[in-house]
């Protein structure tokens, strides 16, 4: 965040010294630092100015106001006001937060004109008095944190419960917040209904701090998170090799809601990764198999995006080269958990809860202390080797890919395998819908038999393209939008997957 701009007054030689001694506090300390950049007058360079201009421009700019009153009232000008009156006044007719300091016991000893700004002071707010340098940057210090626990920027809960700044209820989308309860009800029985309100879907979620959206909220169903929270955002690699080497071959930036960026991300490495198709022998249609578990490949990114330190200005990265997946993410493991203790139950310990828990109602995270666990299980069931886990500059999980770039072939069996990066026409996420389409199919069915959770990056990268090439046709042409439209491989379509499958570029 940008730093509040502090002013501390004034020009008065009676508190240079006091002056200078906040200004090496307020920049030395490491709380106060992040949040106020202090002026004071002495600092301002020479210039074609008049002094009384420059100090009441800071005070109109000024985020905090904080007034030293001391015995000395000061040079008075053409109508008797004083330096340090004049930036009171402004500061108050400008509704600047202030924070008021009296050197002194009591006001015997002041000037007349100063013990009426003193009093005219206590009639509007509460001051505080000193009596050393030390007391005034402690009773300083103290003032400062309250402004920042009114003002909600310092927090003792999660990130994620904390309210959104400048967020209102205007920036989230209520479609979303509609899916999210037709999903949570047909996942979880979610109680409210889709026609409820957005507001009251927030409340019964907990998603709102005192009537405005928190950054679980924005994150969730925001508009457009990234308004708000830059960083949160999906960065896809694909290299052809084991190391990162430019030009890349394949690179995405995504963004939108913690939900879209995990079915942008997941699609992205499920379109790079080879899939095989295997046997009739069991059923009527030929199974699909990635080289990866796309269940682990989806922990893995679901935890990223959900675990992240969002306060870092890093991004979740997933890169996949040709030998490993490694999903990166800036954030680390609580105290109470190692990187040993992933490999074993443990406790759910989540950096974010309120996103944990939402992502849950979607069964974005199916079990809580157990997605470690599985993803261990999976690779072992797969014959691929455990997940490797890591803390370097953030945490990073490696899965590995296949070796080799086919499966063992099933005596009898229809085998074949088709890469992330077909020549010719056929794209690699048309190539994989071509092996998934086993006869006649819902384009549920075919979404599925894929992995893939995001509807409208399945029809902007598979059917759709898939359709226009002429290698899939509707069932009900006439009527594209019907309920029971299905789809089916054309005569092109079947002679384009005979061709990928026997490894030539076009049939």
């Amino acid at each position: 965040m940008t730093p509040l701009r502090l002013f501390l007054s004034s020009v008065q030689k009676e508190f240079a010294a006091e002056r200078a001694a906040l200004r090496d506090f307020l920049r030395g300390d490491a709380l106060l630092r992040r949040f106020f950049e202090p002026f004071l007058f002495e600092d301002v360079p020479a210039a074609d100015r008049r002094a009384d201009g420059v100090y009441l421009d800071e005070v109109a700019r000024c985020d905090v106001y904080v007034g030293l009153f001391g015995n000395d009232y000061g040079f008075e000008d053409e109508k008797g006001l004083s330096p340090t009156q004049r930036e009171f006044d402004l500061a108050t007719r400008r509704n600047k937060h202030r924070l008021i300091f009296v050197k002194g016991a009591d006001d015997r000893s002041r000037h007349p004109k100063m013990r009426a700004l003193v009093r005219a002071a206590g009639s509007q707010l509460i001051r505080r008095r000193f009596t050393t340098t030390p007391e005034l940057i402690a009773a300083l210090y103290a003032s400062l944190v309250d402004y920042l626990a009114a003002k909600e920027l310092l927090r003792t809960g999660p990130f994620d419960a904390a309210p959104c700044a400048e967020a209102t209820l205007r920036d989230l989308s209520t479609d979303k917040v509609r899916r999210f309860v037709q999903a949570a009800r047909r996942g979880r029985g979610f109680p409210l209904p889709e026609s409820a309100p957005v507001k009251k879907v927030l409340a019964h979620l907990n998603l709102l701090h005192r009537g405005l959206p928190t950054h679980a909220a924005v994150l969730l169903f925001g508009s457009a998170p990234q308004r708000f929270l830059l960083s949160s955002e999906v960065k896809c690699c694909h290299f052809h090799g084991t190391t990162v080497r430019k030009p890349t071959p394949s690179y995405q930036v995504y963004k939108g809601t913690v939900f879209d960026l995990v079915d942008q991300a997941v699609d992205f490495v499920l379109a790079k990764i080879n899939l095989a198709v295997g046997t009739r022998a069991h059923s009527t249609q030929a199974p699909v198999e990635y080289e990866m578990p796309p269940e682990v490949v989806r922990e893995a990114i679901v935890n990223a995006v959900a675990h992240r330190d969002y306060t870092s200005t890093g991004s979740v990265q997933v890169m996949l080269f040709a030998d490993r997946l490694e999903v990166w993410n800036p954030g680390t493991l609580p105290p109470t958990l190692t990187l040993k203790q992933l490999r074993r139950p443990h406790a759910s310990v989540p950096g974010n809860p309120c996103l944990r828990r939402r992502s849950t109602c979607r069964k974005y995270i199916e079990r809580m202390g157990t997605g470690t666990g599985d993803m261990i299980e999976r690779c072992r069931s797969a014959g691929l080797p455990e997940p490797a886990f890591a803390l370097t500059d953030g945490f990073v999980a490696t899965l590995r890919r296949r070796p080799g770039r086919a499966y063992e072939a099933v005596a009898g069996a229809v085998t074949g395998e088709v890469t992330g990066e077909v020549a010719g026409e056929v794209t690699g996420e048309v190539a994989k819908l071509l092996v998934a389409c086993q006869g006649i199919m819902t384009r549920k069915a075919l979404q599925e038999s894929l992995a893939l959770k995001g509807e409208d990056n399945f029809r902007k990268l598979y059917l759709t393209p898939a359709l226009a090439l002429g290698a899939m046709e509707m069932t009900i042409p006439d009527k594209p939008n019907s309920r029971s439209q299905k789809y089916r491989l054309t005569n092109k379509g079947r002679a384009l997957l005979r061709a990928l499958q026997s490894g030539r570029k076009k049939p």
